[in-house]
């Protein structure tokens, strides 16, 4: 065989011939990254297979209608952007984004990058628990202001408590009545039967035109791939149509090789064993609560992430020495968790937000954030308890000493 072109898939590097399974063409065509490579069969086809395997455990996970899922080889919030630039060609005057406020910083930036501006619709609390819910009302006056110059709505499903999954049916519906794209940030929601749950509802209800989830964070592979999933073969194709050139195969491939390596029955009992796990981190971290006169937040509708009142703690008012709690927690090995500081303040991209970190401008109190993903176990969780148990005693030693000071 003679390639004369500029991509032959030749590679120098031993080590990388082997790590890649000489796949070095990647996969998809310029223009189209679902597209099959004819010099590029091996790619193609494991692409391919990725993607069959993937739309099987969306499926399995909840999501039963989901007719299409493309894996694309950018991490969550560069996937959301694709949706809204193949969007934009079909409503070239369109400039908004209505956007359900989630702190987190790759989502709101996926919207600026698209060169689209976001209208931020912040939390509202709700009257039977202490669950950060969507402001439906808000979302349909931003509707009726902006009209025709609103591209989409962006919902989430998993999120940091005590924001809890957005009311994606109700959106949904909102997005039929206006004729206005749905994009669901589904980032980790995969793992959680009520977030898969709420997407397959609200595309009964209404309209959902895409969801994008993290492999990794669902999956256990490696960060670089995101997969978008919908309930409309053409309109997803739509989305990797306006993929610029060729896509690296490697997420395809880690995900394939881990999908076969797990099989159906590993996926489905990884699933239960979660719910399990986040029962036990739950039950473990309302005794730490009991012991330091905390609590835990009444989240219910939230079932991946908990979160502990520091309450006592913000008597110094004192960001640095709560934020430092979070700290001590990654010094003992212990990853994941974060200190929310009350009254916290962050610009991003020019936009000022005040509780950034708690979803809302009004957070009454700090608090420290743990979730229970996918892959973690029960001797997990008891080596997380006994570490927060040490570093909250260490905290409430210093705390009185700097109170008697």
């Amino acid at each position: 065989m003679s390639g004369a072109g500029e991509r032959e898939g030749r590679v120098l590097c031993p080590l990388v011939q082997r790590r890649h399974y000489r796949l070095s063409h990647g996969v998809g065509r310029s223009g189209d990254v679902y597209e099959v490579q004819p010099k590029a069969a091996g790619s193609s086809l494991v692409n391919r297979l990725a993607c069959s395997l993937v739309l099987d455990a969306i499926r399995l996970a909840g999501v039963r209608s989901c007719r299409s899922a493309i894996i694309v080889p950018v991490a969550t919030g560069m996937a959301l952007m694709l949706c809204m630039l193949s969007w934009k060609r079909m409503r070239p005057d369109a400039k908004y984004v209505i956007w359900s406020r989630i702190d987190q910083k790759s989502c709101l930036k996926s919207i600026i990058t698209a060169g689209l501006t976001p209208i931020v619709i912040d939390l509202i609390s709700n009257d039977r628990n202490e669950e950060l819910a969507t402001n439906l009302e808000h979302i349909k006056n931003a509707l009726l202001e902006y009209g025709a110059q609103v591209l989409c709505v962006i919902t989430t499903t998993s999120c940091f408590a005590p924001r809890v999954a957005d009311d994606v049916e109700k959106v949904a519906e909102l997005c039929k009545e206006f004729n206005v794209a749905h994009l669901v940030n589904n980032a980790y929601g995969l793992q959680s039967s009520k977030c898969c749950h709420i997407i397959e509802q609200a595309s009964k209800v209404g309209r959902v035109d895409a969801f994008v989830q993290s492999t990794d964070k669902n999956f256990r592979v490696p960060v670089g791939g995101a997969i978008i999933a919908g309930f409309d073969d053409e309109a997803l194709h739509g989305i990797a149509k306006s993929y610029p050139g060729r896509g690296s195969a490697t997420p395809a491939i880690d995900l394939l090789m881990t999908l076969l390596w797990q099989g159906s029955r590993g996926w489905q009992q990884a699933l239960a064993d979660r719910k399990q796990t986040f029962l036990h981190l739950r039950a473990s971290l309302e005794k730490i609560a009991a012991e330091f006169d905390e609590r835990v937040l009444s989240t219910p509708s939230n079932q991946i992430s908990l979160a502990l009142s520091l309450s006592t703690f913000d008597r110094l008012k004192d960001r640095k020495f709560l934020t430092g709690i979070g700290a001590h927690l990654f010094a003992r090995c212990c990853t994941g968790a974060r200190v929310v500081p009350k009254d916290d303040r962050k610009s991003i991209e020019g936009i000022d937000f005040v509780g950034w970190g708690g979803h809302s401008s009004d957070v009454k109190f700090s608090y420290l954030n743990v979730a229970c993903a996918i892959g973690m176990t029960a001797a997990e969780v008891d080596i997380l308890i006994d570490r927060l148990r040490k570093t909250l005693l260490h905290a409430r030693k210093q705390m009185a000493a700097k109170l008697d000071a």
